[in-house]
């Protein structure tokens, strides 16, 4: 499906789901959908500001959020209400899916955070993900989701980050 086609609604509800509940959905905006990917755009939908104290999302920040149906992984670049680059923000997360309007995508715990001038690369929630028993429960999923953890640092260290997110326009 692509983002032009009269047929493709002009949003999506985003639903991140996490131990079989959903954590969050709000609504973006859709900017491509190749089959593979999925690109969209949303303010932050958090309430008031949230602090990891290597970066604050707050409000009238812009995510412009990459899904693939096939990578275990999505990207969220965070830019201010004036369009300064804060950095990426991704998720480890079960492929997505896209259905009845909505974007469906399972939070695996494992998060990854690339500063906007890229000297910041941080892995994130590892005990969490630890904890989740995910090692035990489904082990396929957990070793996709370390393989994915590795490769999107890999990507942001060896400067070949902004390229995968280029790789379909």
């Amino acid at each position: 499906m692509s983002a032009t086609s009269p047929d493709t609604p002009a949003s999506l509800e985003v639903v991140l789901v996490k131990y079989g509940r959903t954590k969050i959905s709000y609504p973006a905006e859709l900017l491509a959908d190749d089959g593979t990917r999925v690109t969209v755009r949303a303010p932050w939908a958090g309430d008031g500001v949230r602090d990891f104290g290597f970066v604050r999302f707050e409000q009238g920040d812009v995510f412009t959020e990459y899904y693939w149906r096939d990578r275990w992984y999505s990207v969220k670049e965070v830019r201010d209400s004036r369009g300064v680059l804060k950095g990426w923000y991704c998720d480890i997360t079960r492929p997505a899916t896209v259905r009845g309007g909505e974007l469906v995508v399972e939070d695996l715990d494992l998060d990854l955070w690339r500063s906007a001038d890229g000297s910041t690369v941080l892995r994130l929630d590892e005990d969490e993900f630890a904890a989740s028993g995910l090692a035990t429960t489904d082990p396929r999923a957990a070793t996709a989701a370390e393989n994915a953890l590795d490769e999107l640092e890999r990507l942001a260290r060896e400067g070949d980050f902004e390229a995968l997110l280029a790789e379909y326009t």
